[in-house]
């Protein structure tokens, strides 16, 4: 079971990591496979890979058939449908997922997908889950930022078997529709729970918390405290995870076998613990149900459901065979839950626990609690490094503290507050959430304290798969039970994950990486020994920024821990709104900005700043003194010459700024690789500058679908007319170009590491294919 169970594993792992999906023709396999395992039980293990090939590939080719046909893009459509999810507070409005019953386009029924993820700024629509309702949307296909170290947005969405994404408009009002849709009575019963507690905890500031733990939905958490919970470690805990589903099952476990063995009960017909069980299952499932059936819930409701079933059949299960039988039906019913951190971080856990289970019991719990707290961080270091590319070395003592106050008292005294909110007075519920809001805030200083410690937190580039296998290795060896020779080999084995770095410029080499920050500029220039950063692109409210979820998951990626020098071209939001996120996560040397408001603490850039780095030139071209009516034109201009090529990153310059550019440099703008002047808008790019520079690489930083209709089609025709070869970030993500002796070397990340869930990608508003 354990070998089969892993087998399935590596068979879906297989499919995550294709550019397309495999030919069904792989069934055929299972006939000879099968035979074989007939005889041999050995090949058993191929049939269950094969099998999980082919799972994964079924359910993927099921949701891809969904796509939303092209011509739709952009266009009005009228569905109707029931709201899925409950919905949460975003940017301007909120968000929500709708099931959708039918479409139409200008009266014409049309086919979109079933599910599709929605924004709205109508203040007058306030849907509740499993509502119907009549809208008029504008829907595009699912398309997310692909840079190193950063979130497969488009991996998630298709994951959540969402194909298309769009936003309520208001030209039609919202219409109710009658709805008997019984498949959302949990969902309601989630939403009008949290409703219900935030409407008794006013203005409290963990009711965000305190409602993730009663119905699983974390929107509430303010960033701030996520940021504590992520650097102590304790994010999991504001989770409805399988530590609180099996607290809960066991307590009632407990309790229902204590009250059915009273005198007065028929436990000769029905056993004690038989009737405990059953009640411990209940209370399992009707607690993962209101955290919306996560994958960490169905992992310990698995678990739970087969020990359980254990006590009824008086059969004993090993430990790890009802983890591996946890495993097998949780891919059995979403393959896809693979592609969730969360899937790995709960099954990873739990294994590192059985693991270490044999350690001796002698101490006092709290001896034998803090040596499983460092175990379970140790255990999850290179899980937690291939992902996040940082650990919390503080975790183990922030679990100490906060595991006992969340799962013995946060949690029974919200799920009193549950159960008192269905029989007792509102009051009584009331003081039972702010008690657990209390809690919080006892705890919570104890926490920011260890988030802010100087070492709480182990940052490093994402290291090679060969070395997270050597990790692991020494990992169980170090974790061997007590007697195990020669410990510390262990420990020589997680070298190569600690100490293996990316590789960088060699000297006089520059390496300019354009990031896919969408409608909005970001590109870090590295030579051997120093790191600039031009713009770190938009800000999208207090909760989002491409400065916080790119660049700096970028610069951890490539192994960059400090910014020599950061330019802020000029003060629009798609240049500028992630600066004070990448300065709050990495020390930056010195900032250059034509930014008023940056004043007190950057440097103004001026045409004449220069500084050579490594065998490499910089010059800042703009702005000069005579400063332009619009802002634009005085962003910051620079240039970048290597012995192997020419850089020139001009900003959002438009024709004005580019006519004093020629006039002042001449050819002296030439250049090998060009960022087009404001992002390929028609308002700059004129055909004097493009003859100037004369750019072989021009590369258009642009989101999908724009609502700019960036770039313009006469600057791409301009730009193909000069010869120059374009790249736009839809259809590269993170662009890389190196220049090296041999000539320049270019990498699109979006197709070297080409998923089959990927977007297809064009110049947006333009329609011309790199």
């Amino acid at each position: 079971m354990r070998l089969a169970a892993l087998a399935f594993l590596a068979g879906i792992l297989l499919v995550q990591q294709l550019p397309e999906l495999p030919s069904l023709w792989w069934a055929l396999l299972l006939v000879p496979l099968a035979a074989l395992a007939w005889r041999r039980p050995f090949w058993l293990i191929a049939v269950f890979f094969v099998a999980g090939v082919l799972w994964a590939s079924l359910r993927a080719g099921w949701i891809l058939e969904e796509e939303l046909p092209r011509e739709l893009e952009g266009r009005n459509l009228l569905v109707e449908g029931h709201i899925a999810d409950i919905p949460g507070a975003a940017e301007h409005g909120f968000r929500f997922e709708l099931d959708v019953l039918r479409a139409e386009a200008d009266g014409v029924a049309v086919r979109i997908p079933s599910r599709v993820l929605l924004h709205s700024a109508y203040e007058l629509f306030q849907p509740r889950a499993g509502e119907a309702w009549r809208l008029l949307v504008r829907l595009k296909r699912p398309h997310g930022y692909q840079n190193p170290g950063g979130f497969d947005y488009e991996g998630h969405l298709f994951r959540q078997r969402l194909r298309a994404k769009g936003y309520v408009r208001a030209d039609i009002a919202p219409q109710r529709l009658e709805s008997a849709a019984w498949r959302y009575g949990v969902d309601r019963l989630r939403d009008e729970l949290g409703r219900r507690m935030r409407a008794l905890m006013p203005e409290h500031p963990f009711a965000g918390v305190i409602v993730a733990l009663a119905n699983g939905d974390a929107r509430g958490i303010g960033e701030p405290q996520w940021r504590v919970l992520r650097a102590s470690g304790t994010v999991h805990l504001v989770a409805i995870s399988g530590l609180h589903i099996s607290l809960i099952a066991g307590v009632v476990f407990l309790l229902a076998r204590f009250l059915w063995a009273l005198p007065g009960t028929t436990v000769l017909r029905v056993p004690a613990p038989v009737f405990g069980a059953v009640c411990a299952l209940a209370a399992g499932t009707a607690y993962a149900a209101l955290a919306g059936f996560v994958v960490p819930a169905q992992r310990a409701l698995i678990m739970l459901a087969v020990a359980m079933s254990g006590i009824v059949l008086r059969r004993r299960f090993l430990p790890t065979q009802v983890l591996a039988a946890a495993l097998l039906l949780v891919l059995l019913y979403d393959p896809l839950s693979a592609m969730a951190a969360g899937f790995w971080l709960s099954f990873a856990a739990v294994a590192v626990i059985l693991f270490v289970a044999h350690e001796d019991s002698a101490g006092s719990w709290l001896r034998r609690f803090g040596t499983l707290q460092l175990a379970i961080t140790l255990g999850l270091l290179p899980l937690m490094l291939a992902l996040f590319q940082q650990v919390s070395l503080s975790a183990p003592l922030a679990n100490l503290l906060a595991v006992p106050v969340f799962d013995f008292a946060a949690v029974p005294l919200t799920l009193g507050g549950i159960v008192a909110l269905g029989v007792l007075p509102e009051a009584v519920a009331g003081a039972l959430f702010q008690a657990a809001g209390w809690l919080m805030q006892l705890l919570w200083p104890a926490l920011e304290w260890l988030a802010r410690l100087e070492y709480s937190q182990w940052t490093q580039p994402q290291p090679p798969l060969w070395t997270l296998v050597c990790a692991v290795a020494g990992i169980l060896w170090l974790l061997a039970p007590l007697g195990w020779p020669a410990r510390w080999v262990g420990a020589v084995w997680l070298l190569p994950m600690l100490l293996v770095r990316p590789p960088g410029p060699a000297a006089g080499e520059v390496w300019l990486t354009l990031l896919d920050v969408g409608q909005g500029l970001s590109a870090v220039v590295r030579t051997q020994n120093h790191v600039l950063v031009f713009d770190a692109g938009p800000r999208f409210g207090p909760a989002f920024d491409t400065g916080a979820a790119v660049v700096v998951p970028y610069l951890r990626a490539v192994g960059i821990a400090r910014v020599d020098t950061l330019v802020v071209s000029h003060a629009d939001n798609d240049h500028q709104g992630g600066v004070e996120s990448l300065r709050a996560a990495l020390p930056v040397a010195r900032v250059l900005s034509s930014v008023a408001g940056l004043a007190a603490t950057a440097q103004p850039c001026e045409a004449g700043q220069a500084w050579r780095w490594d065998g490499v030139d910089f010059a800042m071209l703009n702005p000069t003194q005579a400063r332009f009516s619009r802002r634009n034109d005085d962003s910051c201009v620079l240039r970048v010459q290597s012995p192997h090529g020419t850089l020139l990153l001009p900003a959002d310059i438009e024709a004005r700024a580019e006519r004093r550019l020629i006039e002042r440099y001449g050819a002296g703008l030439g250049a090998d690789v060009l960022i087009a002047p404001h992002h390929g808008s028609r308002s700059s790019s004129t055909a004097a500058f493009i003859e100037a520079v004369r750019p072989r690489h021009v590369l258009f930083p642009v989101g999908y679908r724009n609502r700019h209709r960036h770039p313009h089609p006469a600057v791409v025709a301009r730009y193909e007319a000069a010869g120059a070869r374009l790249h736009d970030s839809p259809a590269s993500g993170a662009l890389e170009l190196r220049l090296r002796a041999t000539g320049i070397e270019d990498s699109a990340y979006r197709r070297e590491h080409r998923r089959y869930w990927y977007a297809g990608g064009s110049f947006a508003g333009s329609g011309v294919s790199p």
